[in-house]
């Protein structure tokens, strides 16, 4: 099981440039993939998405690529030499033109659009992309492996959180059989007190209290309940992804403490559904930390 939260790093080297990849993740309901590369790596964004959503199913992932000069003797910056003499050319050709004085400055063939490359602007997509890859490869290793860090430290968390729900549905059940009892009880109480006598097999009683045990039955929930927790159990221990199956499960467990609630007519089952449904609001909150 994984965390959506995680970082990692990595670096590959050619002769001229070094790729560096950095990697951040954080919560999502689905993958979203937030990519930021030199405008000559372009041509194969699509690899570098497909790759990263290959190994993250899940969360905002957002992706740095950048390059510098391996060598401390490497350019900082690259002259298009092409790309500037057509500039000067047709800068010349239109002074002429419009019969404009001066002369031509480097300077201004220097900020013409493309003449002056950033670092890397002059790389070859193509040839770099094996490069790139292997420092794409080490950063995912290292995102990987912080999630799968963090994920165990979560399935920890949920476990302790998951005995504390069940043992709060164990008091609830230990106490559901006395309920039916108490509530005859009392019924028969409030009679004596109205100076109303009714025999115990006296059909109208028998009824009532069918009717009462009916309502109140929270068996089925109980059941249910023990199942979903079996269920999260498993997935507590399945790699791969699994929040939106934790998240639908919580779901379920809550809307099975929400009937409990209803029927229960008890203060005490009714104290540790609210108990119980604290914490679920705790594992919950941790499950959307899940991939």
């Amino acid at each position: 099981m994984h965390s959506m939260t995680g970082y990692g790093r990595g670096e590959a080297t050619t002769n001229a440039v070094r790729f560096t990849v950095e990697l951040h993740s954080v919560n999502r309901k689905h993958i979203d993939v937030a990519l930021s590369l030199p405008r000559a790596l372009q041509p194969i964004e699509g690899r570098v998405r497909e790759k990263a959503q290959a190994r993250v199913a899940r969360g905002r992932l957002n992706i740095s690529i950048t390059l510098v000069p391996a060598g401390d003797g490497a350019p900082l910056q690259v002259i298009d030499e092409n790309l500037a003499a057509l500039y000067a050319d047709s800068m010349r050709r239109l002074q002429q033109k419009l019969g404009l004085g001066g002369s031509l400055q480097l300077d201004t063939v220097l900020r013409a659009p493309g003449v002056l490359l950033a670092p890397g602007q002059e790389v070859d997509a193509e040839a770099a992309w094996p490069v790139l890859e292997r420092a794409l490869d080490a950063a995912l290793e290292a995102l990987l492996a912080m999630r799968q860090t963090e994920g165990a430290a979560l399935a920890l968390d949920l476990k302790t959180r998951l005995q504390t729900l069940r043992d709060c549905v164990a008091l609830v059940r230990g106490r559901a059989p006395e309920i039916p009892v108490l509530y005859r009880n009392q019924l028969l109480e409030r009679l004596k007190a109205a100076d109303i006598e009714v025999s115990l097999t006296d059909e109208r009683l028998l009824r009532e209290l069918a009717l009462f045990a009916d309502r109140c039955d929270i068996s089925e929930e109980l059941t249910r309940l023990q199942s979903h927790f079996t269920q999260m159990d498993k997935l507590l221990k399945t790699e791969g992804p699994v929040g939106r199956t934790l998240e639908f499960l919580t779901q379920e467990i809550a809307r099975e403490f929400n009937t409990l609630g209803v029927k229960s007519n008890d203060a005490s089952i009714s104290h540790w559904v609210v108990a119980g449904k604290a914490e679920l609001e705790k594992i919950r909150e941790q499950v959307q930390n899940i991939e």
